[in-house]
């Protein structure tokens, strides 16, 4: 049995979508008003546990058999906004996206071609009855996309150390934006983008996010949390880590035409994204 606890799933960063409950028709409203009444609700380490468990049986549980019917819950402005995890989607998602992670072998060794190919099926079937679905979730490991960032603001940073009496046990580091903002920044990095370069994967992966943002409510609150990479990342590497400001300097000195400041700006992310993929390496 591969390992894949350490190599392939903890090392992810999250970018979320929370909506309110105006956003959900009944009787799907009702059920996430209960749910967030719960107070017990899981962490995604909870849901990371669940996903990794479901690996281990011959032949593994590459997509759950049935879509999960938890949610993160996260309170904006005294409304109650929930994020769907909808893991089975995720799951059909990131399994079509392995082939370009993991060469042929590893990949057969993790989840063997029969399995694939009958869950790919499984996913056409299914889309074919929902073909407007999406997640609520998107996920990243080894690193945090540069479009991200520009969703975000350094003052919207939240860092915890983690390790005191109250608060959490492993490092948090996490960006929350009303989704207007995070629209707004998306719209203004892309002009500016477009104005200084003609294409690219920054420009394609920041409309595509862009346009991910525009199927939700104008009320949701987007989080970008750094999740498991917390743990790939030297402590105090990790609270000198500024990305977005890094993004938004960037971005700025394109606006002002300043390819100098942009291009240095883009080289501190690059060497800081670079030292994390490394470790992937060195694992």
């Amino acid at each position: 049995m591969p390992k894949v606890s350490s190599v392939i799933v903890p090392y992810a960063a999250y970018l979320r979508v929370y909506e309110p409950l105006a956003a959900f028709r009944d009787p799907e409203r009702e059920h996430w008003a209960r749910y967030a009444r719960r107070t017990d609700l899981p962490s995604y380490q909870v849901e990371l546990r669940r996903s990794l468990a479901d690996l281990l049986p011959t032949p593994p549980v590459a997509v759950p058999v049935h879509e999960s019917a938890d949610a993160f819950v996260a309170e904006v402005d005294g409304v109650v906004c929930v994020c769907p995890w909808r893991t089975r989607l995720r799951g059909w998602q990131a399994l079509g996206e392995l082939a370009g992670d993991f060469p042929e072998p590893v990949l057969d060794a993790l989840i063997p071609p029969v399995v694939r190919r009958e869950t790919a099926q499984d996913y056409e079937r299914w889309l074919e009855r929902n073909p407007d679905a999406r997640p609520w979730i998107r996920t990243a490991t080894w690193q945090v996309p540069i479009n991200w960032f520009v969703l975000v603001s350094d003052a919207e940073r939240e860092y915890d150390k983690g390790g005191g009496d109250e608060g959490p046990a492993a490092p948090v580091l996490r960006y929350r934006t009303p989704m207007v903002q995070a629209r707004r920044r998306a719209a203004r990095g892309l002009r500016a983008l477009k104005e200084a370069v003609d294409e690219g994967p920054l420009i394609d992966g920041l409309m595509d996010v862009g346009r991910w943002l525009e199927e939700f409510h104008p009320r949701s609150l987007v989080e970008l949390d750094y999740g498991g990479l917390v743990h790939a990342v030297p402590a105090g590497e990790l609270e000198d880590d500024h990305s977005a400001a890094d993004v938004a300097e960037g971005i700025e000195a394109l606006r002002h035409g300043d390819p100098a400041t942009a291009g240095e700006a883009y080289g501190r992310l690059v060497e800081r994204w670079r030292a994390v993929r490394d470790r992937r390496s060195a694992n």
